[in-house]
């Protein structure tokens, strides 16, 4: 088995545009079972709409506007990186810090109208996740963060896709042994909520509980939601639904105060 540590950069105007982000840097390092780096993948890719690099992702990562003009297309990227992940016939695991990395390439391949089943069959693992699990902790940490947690010194520049992706394995040698691969290998899931509107949903049942009210999802919505997440796309909704459950069913049963028994007619008599 192989473990491919996944990184990328992308660009775009997130909350100002309806144009695509788009991934414009992918980098990879290749493990084998003994951990050991054994060869690494590393490539730019020219963007289709903003092809100017913005301000706030040129400081960000460094890359020379220049660079980004000679890059090769993400259709040639993503075919010579899948070609380098099939190298050598190993079976391999895809880790990634966080579930937006491998989103962003299916949505590439999808805007390029390439097969996405590729990416659709292979299993992958969120280590931000294992590593909170492993921590005990609830908020997001940082690759940088991760590293200095476990006193691990970083020699690479943050935000470049290759440097990021070795030192988050760096950050995967020191919690393998804590990392339950098999149970929570996934495979890619189309989402049609985000992680603000899942934490809202999440903060919502706690605060029903903490209210004492019942959790259902009638009150989620009229309470909580209303004018905040709009529920006009089924498949949302039935996402965040879903999500609901497994929320609420993660709460301790409520219990009941005993009742106090009725006194007999002796133990009302004075003494």
């Amino acid at each position: 088995m192989n473990y491919i540590i996944l990184d990328i950069e992308f660009n775009g105007r997130k909350f100002a545009s309806d144009l695509p982000m788009e991934v414009i840097e992918i980098g990879a390092v290749r493990l084998n079972e003994s951990l050991q780096q054994t060869d690494i993948f590393s490539s730019l890719i020219k963007p289709v709409y903003f092809s100017k690099l913005n301000s706030f992702i040129k400081k960000k990562t460094g890359i020379p506007q220049e660079d980004i003009d000679i890059a090769p297309r993400f259709p040639r990227v993503i075919s010579e990186f899948i070609e380098w992940l099939n190298r050598g016939g190993e079976p391999f695991m895809l880790f990634t810090w966080g579930g937006e990395d491998l989103k962003r390439i299916v949505y590439d391949t999808r805007m390029h109208k390439m097969d996405d089943a590729f990416w659709l069959s292979i299993d992958y693992f969120d280590l931000l996740k294992g590593y909170l699990r492993h921590k005990n902790l609830t908020n997001d940490v940082s690759v940088e963060n991760a590293l200095a947690d476990l006193n691990l010194v970083s020699e690479g520049n943050a935000h470049r896709a290759l440097d990021d992706a070795i030192m988050t394995a760096d950050v995967f040698r020191s919690v393998f042994e804590h990392l339950d691969l098999d149970t929570y290998k996934q495979k890619y899931k189309d989402l049609y909520t985000n992680a603000k509107e899942r934490r809202m949903v999440k903060n919502a049942v706690r605060a029903m509980r903490t209210q004492k009210a019942a959790p259902t999802w009638e009150l989620l919505v009229s309470k909580h939601l209303e004018g905040k997440i709009a529920l006009t796309d089924p498949r949302k909704e039935a996402e965040l639904k879903e999500y609901f459950e497994a929320e609420a069913a993660k709460l301790p049963p409520r219990t009941t105060p005993l009742e106090t028994p009725p006194q007999s007619e002796a133990d009302n008599q004075p003494l």
